[in-house]
């Protein structure tokens, strides 16, 4: 990436303003007592299959909150906001949402864990199915695992303006290369968002029942029931966390739209002999998995950071992209905040813009397998030391201590926060970029440092998350809906129940006839 970062001649403020956001957050519903809730879906939410806007991930106890894309960053957090309120006031039972990104309090039998259900209709049945086949393949826990996406589109403006100053004509596939060389090295970049935003440097000794690692007890009167890596940033990335090793040879590229479509698909289509050992269907000839292949489908798929189109009804993510081009990246290398309500702040939304701006606006190299493992040597490292003094990883530069690398990339983004304020007016995206700089030289500032200390001072993180968790819901609840945002969303769930229905009324073949087809 470049040493000098220089805005291109073409570039203007105004060319911010078409950008879009939008936020998809997870959160683990919990009992009282701390032990993951085995609860169904709260009623009054509606329909987790078909409500737009609330639903569930892997389990049935894992909220996802998505909001809609919007024009600015406080519509985007207002209306994740609105989103918990709802789900704060239709919470049972005296049931709290989880804050950390990593689970606590699991059983430690897998099966304790409920698969997401999603009713009748054959849809329905193959997104539970896919979340069998996801426990067979890599354990229930992993799949508890929350974080959050970051959902962002460039406005047509500027690839337009961009388009013109580099004599393009076909205005898609121009975004199509520009957007990729946003995730290329946003890759590369990967690292920085680990350290300043990770927050997950320890996990409760539940989450380690059977699993190797080489974590250490957090207080010696603990009786391990918090453990972590000293500087540790984001256990939710590394190892541990939310990967997987079957993956790590698939050789994905994002150099070509094409050529990252067929990857995708290749690993679909290649079956992996782990996966034949544990079979399409069980000894009774139920379905436990979707197929014995790398991927059950292209949402297995795990990378910090995904090209993305609006799926229409029935296509799937690679055939959107092969017919439409990409409309917005996801950003995925996540954690959540455990000191915000709505798992997110302004800072931290402002980061991710100017980071992507960044990202889009810098020259991007292709990125070949070489180059892969590299990063992910970076992203083990930083996952599990990157607050340790002296750090270092590869660049394109060789190898760097990390402190230096981040500091010196952040100064370079300072003309891309300076751009934003003056679009949006005020202070918003440079007060963001000075907080991570300050991050950046004082790793005691980063939220893996905080949750690590506060979470030794109150005796284990799950102290930290219960009484964050109890803050978060009298905040929320505190906060008052408008009577016209009441009832909007009440009609949403209850429409969310009858296209429910009509999708079971419209079943026309069995299910093990519909999965047959499907493989």
């Amino acid at each position: 990436m470049n040493s000098t970062f220089y805005l291109p001649i073409w570039f203007n403020a105004s060319l911010v303003a078409g950008m879009k956001r939008g936020i998809e957050k997870e959160g683990l519903r919990m009992r009282p007592d701390g032990y993951s809730a085995k609860s169904f879906h709260p009623a009054g939410l509606g329909s987790k299959l078909t409500h737009p806007f609330i639903t569930t991930d892997y389990s049935e106890n894992l909220l996802e909150l998505i909001t809609e894309p919007k024009s600015t960053i406080k519509d985007a957090l207002d209306m994740l906001r609105k989103l918990h309120v709802l789900v704060h006031r239709s919470l049972e039972n005296d049931e709290l949402l989880w804050p950390l990104s990593m689970p606590c309090m699991l059983s430690d039998n897998d099966d304790d864990i409920p698969l997401a259900d999603y009713g009748t209709s054959n849809i329905g049945r193959l997104k539970t199915l896919y979340r069998m086949g996801l426990g067979v393949r890599y354990g229930r826990k992993m799949q508890t695992i929350a974080g959050l996406h970051y959902n962002l589109s460039i406005g047509d403006d500027l690839f337009a303006t961009w388009a013109k100053a580099e004599g393009a004509n076909d205005l898609q596939a121009f975004k199509n290369q520009k957007y990729l060389g946003l995730i290329r090295n946003f890759k590369r970049l990967t690292p920085l968002v680990l350290y300043l935003l990770g927050a997950s440097p320890s996990v409760c000794g539940c989450f380690l029942t059977g699993r190797e690692h080489d974590l250490i007890p957090l207080n010696d009167n603990c009786g391990g029931c918090t453990y972590y890596q000293p500087n540790a940033t984001s256990l939710r990335m590394g190892k541990l966390g939310y990967t997987n090793s079957v993956q790590k040879d698939l050789d994905i590229r994002y150099n070509d739209l094409d050529e990252y479509i067929k990857g995708l698909r290749r690993a679909i289509g290649t079956p992996f002999a782990d996966f034949t050992a544990i079979g399409v269907d069980d000894k009774d000839g139920t379905p436990i998995q979707i197929n014995d292949h790398i991927l059950q489908i292209e949402n297995e798929f795990y990378s910090p950071i995904r090209p993305k189109q609006v799926t229409l009804s029935g296509e799937t993510p690679t055939q959107a992209l092969q017919s439409r081009g990409i409309a917005y990246v996801e950003f995925r290398a996540i954690d959540l905040d455990p000191y915000s309500d709505i798992g997110i702040t302004t800072a931290t939304a402002c980061f991710l813009e100017v980071l992507a701006l960044y990202c889009l606006l810098s020259h991007s190299a292709e990125l070949l397998p070489d180059e892969e493992k590299h990063l992910a040597d970076n992203v083990e490292m930083v996952v599990n030391h990157g607050r340790k003094d002296g750090v270092c990883i590869y660049t394109d530069k060789g190898e760097q201590k990390l402190h230096d690398w981040i500091v010196n990339t952040l100064s370079q983004m300072q003309i891309i926060a300076d751009v934003f304020d003056e679009y949006h007016g005020g202070n918003d995206y440079r007060s963001a970029l000075a907080l991570m700089q300050g991050k950046a030289t004082n790793v005691h500032l980063t939220l893996s440092a905080q949750i690590e200390s506060d979470s030794r001072r109150l005796g284990s993180t799950w102290q930290l998350g219960r009484i964050l968790a109890k803050k978060h819901q009298h905040e929320l609840l505190g906060h008052a809906l408008s009577n016209e945002d009441a009832f909007y969303y009440a009609n949403i769930a209850i429409q969310s129940f009858a296209d429910q229905q009509q999708q079971e009324r419209e079943n026309n073949v069995p299910f093990k006839q519909f999965i047959q087809e499907f493989r």
